[in-house]
């Protein structure tokens, strides 16, 4: 409990901190995508890691050698602490995130300083805008990311993915860029506030995979092959069978 406290109160003075810095990045960024001052957002993910004696991250896998080449990153979802270990990544992108946390005082106001995307999941409409907006930013050469989930997964297994992110990196004829994450589920665990034990935490960045030659009709296709590699990893880690990690099939078949 007194490392959670301790831990809480540096986040929020940090936080605190970077909501100026933002604000000022953000009078003299002229890019139309905000994207310094939305990489200035994501190393308060850095500073956040580093402050957590509990969080061990291990960031493995591709190198981007170009942080303007954009995509459409895509990632398993294990926790609220996804979002500052993912922003440990050397380059920019812009989150779809729930509208709810837009409406937050301070973290609402940093998201809309860095650009990010809000979408209302109780509304298709707002989804369809939502993927209109995060198109708009891949045409400015700023990658976008997605968790195809929707929603932390409550067993640490894979849930079904929606087909958004790839109808988008089809549209936009951009690559899908997967992620895995393990161990994080945790850190930070569901409808508690306190941070859990100490955690290794493994970031993979996986080959991108290519849209060029696809059409919409290969949506399904290419959900499935990146949900696929991103299991198939995860059982790596783990030592099992990619079916016991499929929060597609029936438990009791694990």
């Amino acid at each position: 409990m007194i490392r959670s406290l301790i831990t809480w109160l540096t986040t929020s003075i940090l936080i605190l901190l970077w909501l100026v810095l933002l604000a000022v990045s953000r009078l003299f960024d002229r890019d139309p995508v905000a994207y310094r001052t939305g990489y200035l957002f994501r190393k308060v993910g850095n500073a956040i890691t580093w402050i957590n004696p509990a969080w061990r991250l291990h960031i493995t896998g591709e190198i981007i050698p170009n942080p303007r080449l954009p995509y459409v990153v895509v990632c398993n979802h294990q926790s609220m602490a996804d979002i500052p270990l993912i922003s440990n990544l050397p380059w920019e992108m812009k989150w779809l995130a729930k509208t709810e946390l837009f409406k937050l005082p301070i973290l609402g106001w940093m998201l809309r300083l860095a650009g990010d995307i809000s979408v209302d999941r109780k509304n298709p409409r707002s989804g369809a805008q939502a993927l209109i907006k995060a198109q708009r930013i891949l045409e400015h050469k700023c990658s976008v990311m997605i968790f195809p989930e929707g929603t932390r997964t409550l067993d640490g297994r894979v849930r079904q993915f929606t087909d958004g992110a790839f109808h988008l990196a089809i549209k936009a004829k951009v690559s899908v860029l997967p992620l895995v994450i393990e161990g994080s589920r945790d850190c930070i665990p569901k409808n508690s506030w306190k941070f859990g034990k100490p955690s290794e935490i493994f970031l993979k960045v996986l080959p991108p995979m290519e849209t060029s030659s696809l059409k919409m009709q290969d949506v399904p296709t290419l959900r499935d092959a990146v949900r696929t590699v991103i299991m198939k990893q995860i059982a790596e880690w783990r030592s099992v069978p990619i079916e016991s990690v499929d929060g597609m099939m029936p438990l009791s078949t694990k």
